[in-house]
């Protein structure tokens, strides 16, 4: 057997440290007497794991909490040239680490690693509740931080923050800075000591974070990487018992599914985000059989999407009764799901009609929202040969594409175009075409 190759990840993580040889190794034994576990190792145990041989498993994550400390940043086994940890208790090993290794590969500019992770998958297992509830991974830190719930209150402000920006701007900037304060703020706050309601309340505000970025994920069209923010949500949110983030996401999932048109695998998700949803109040009950009945359709299976439909009716009927709520699902999320029904199920006019009315009840908050349906009912009305309505329609998108910095946003303008080149001896056609290669960036165009 040949010599192993460099640890590089190892390599490049101690040039950063700045670190002796023997500085290395003394940090390392003295983070093991802390844990109970006293270590001797001296400078040529450390050259030979640079050098690509393996701590023993049990000493792995001392040196990764030694680099941790050394460099103020979370570091993981995978950064470190490690593979993952796997005898750590409460039977989730990873949480943590996984989050930071993912919003590590987000937080890249060149999107190498994350180009990489897009591709969607029908595949994916998705724990049950009772898989994820109460389990997480304990975490050992010997450190001195220590959280409370200004900090949980911080973490809720800033998705808060960051959910006003994707709605007004889409999620291709907002993302990013979704990632970067995942792994600088919510990964180590996650790591710190906390009475037991804190502990549970920061997992709760980092699933939140987690199913947020996994939706701006779906709106750049970079479908496995939402995939797997999207898991860490639910282990996160079933760490937390956060029972409503838990459905959140998975009705989330089947959003994504039915969008790239994989309906059996919406219809599954959407019904596991029911059915794990205990006692919910009308606007839940509305938002989860609005999804079902979005999904059903793409099934095929008619009478079950309209027995979902006319349930998703009479709940938000029910919730708006009670109270108008603003920044959940209201009527004009429901008006959207009717015209999906209405298109899937053949009924072409009535999807344009229901998607007027989804457009009409829009609060201005929404833009990116807006500008995609706009376009999308264009779509329609252009598949019901109203060519100078559609043009209309997609002439008030244009107002605000330039705002917005979304994938799906430009997939829909580039369909748009698609339809409009056959119809461009059509006047108001014909201006439109001119006017959307204006603001429309080039490599759109192509």
């Amino acid at each position: 057997m040949g010599a192993p190759a460099p640890n590089v990840g190892l390599d490049r993580l101690y040039r950063e440290t700045k670190w002796t040889l023997r500085q290395f190794a003394q940090e390392v034994n003295r983070i093991g007497t802390e844990r109970g576990t006293p270590l001797r190792y001296r400078e040529p145990s450390v050259h030979q794991w640079l050098k690509g041989h393996l701590p023993r498993p049990e000493v792995q994550p001392v040196v990764v909490e030694a680099l941790s400390r050394r460099l103020q940043r979370p570091v993981t086994h995978r950064e470190a040239g490690f593979s993952s940890p796997t005898d750590q208790s409460n039977a989730s090993p990873g949480t943590v680490e996984g989050l930071v290794d993912l919003g590590r590969q987000d937080m890249d500019p060149s999107r190498r690693s994350v180009i990489g992770a897009s591709l969607f998958s029908v595949a994916l297992a998705v724990p049950n509740w009772p898989d994820v509830v109460g389990r997480m991974e304990a975490v050992q830190t010997g450190r001195t931080q220590r959280i409370g719930m200004a900090e949980v209150d911080m973490v809720i402000a800033m998705t808060e923050r960051v959910s006003e920006l994707d709605d007004l701007f889409g999620g291709r900037h907002a993302r990013p800075m979704a990632a970067a304060f995942l792994v600088n703020t919510v990964a180590p706050y996650l790591k710190a000591d906390a009475p037991e309601p804190v502990r549970k309340a920061m997992m709760s505000a980092a699933s939140d974070l987690c199913y947020l970025t996994g939706y701006m994920a779906v709106d750049e069209g970079l479908q496995g990487l939402a995939q797997q923010y999207y898991l860490k949500a639910l282990q996160l949110a079933g760490a937390s018992e956060d029972h409503l983030t838990y459905c959140t996401t998975l009705r989330g999932m089947s959003v994504q599914a039915v969008d790239l048109g994989h309906g059996p695998e919406a219809l599954r998700l959407a019904d596991a985000a029911a059915a794990a949803s205990p006692q919910a109040g009308p606007r839940m009950r509305a938002f989860l059989a609005g999804q079902q009945a979005h999904s059903a359709a793409q099934t095929g299976d008619r009478n079950v999407a309209l027995l979902y439909l006319k349930e998703a009716e009479a709940a938000m009927e029910k919730a708006e009764s009670r109270e108008k709520a603003f920044g959940s699902y209201d009527p004009s999320s429901l008006h959207y799901h009717i015209s999906q029904v209405r298109h899937e199920l053949g009924d072409l006019p009535g999807a344009v009609e229901a998607m007027k009315e989804s457009d009409r009840l829009c609060y201005d908050v929404y833009r990116r929202t807006r500008v995609k349906e706009r376009a999308m009912l264009g779509e329609f009305q252009m598949q019901v040969g109203h060519l100078e309505a559609a043009c209309a329609t997609w002439n008030e998108a244009l107002d605000e594409y330039p705002l917005v910095q979304s994938g799906r946003v430009d997939q829909r303008v580039q369909t748009m175009f698609g339809l409009l080149r056959p119809h461009l001896k059509n006047p108001a056609a014909r201006a439109l075409y001119e006017r959307a290669r204006l603001v429309t960036p080039a490599s759109l165009l192509a």
